[in-house]
């Protein structure tokens, strides 16, 4: 019951938030120079807006099809030494976790497309050397990576 009227509340609140925020009808009262500057004004926002979101879009389609890519290069390391087992298993599950997260955003926004990217093909390493080199280079190039995504997302963080 509690459930149900908080919910009616947040409803009701948010109802009235967007009947205050809907313009008034017009009125001739106000000087045309004045109307043409804000009608001009709007357009700008709306331009900036759109080309927000389609940056915005470009960089998380970037960023998880990256990190889908590092999920496949990272399971393609299993078994490298048992020594770095534990540590490779929680890199994993953070790039998937980071790589869902990144997913579940989109949709929210309405930017994901219907299917998410598949890991397409990955190396496969057959001796223990290629493992350990091709870890080497894995976790060199996914920092490079992370430091990357860091900074684009920082940009978008920036008041």
């Amino acid at each position: 019951m509690k459930l149900t009227a908080l919910q009616l509340l947040l409803w009701h609140s948010a109802l009235w938030l967007v009947q205050e925020a809907t313009p008034l009808r017009p009125t001739s009262s106000l000087p045309q120079s004045f109307l043409l500057k804000c009608l001009e004004q709007m357009r700008k926002v709306q331009a900036d807006g759109t080309v927000l979101q389609e940056r915005l879009t470009g960089c998380l389609h970037q960023l998880h099809s990256g990190l889908v890519l590092y999920q496949g290069l990272l399971q393609a390391l299993a078994g490298i030494t048992p020594e770095l087992a534990p540590t490779l298993d929680m890199l994993q599950l953070d790039i998937s976790d980071f790589a869902f997260n990144i997913w579940q955003q989109m949709e929210e926004l309405g930017l994901a497309q219907a299917v998410p990217p598949s890991q397409g093909t990955t190396p496969t390493f057959t001796s223990a050397f290629q493992r350990r080199a091709g870890g080497v280079l894995v976790a060199s190039s996914l920092q490079s990576f992370l430091e990357l995504a860091y900074r684009a997302l920082r940009c978008f963080a920036k008041p």
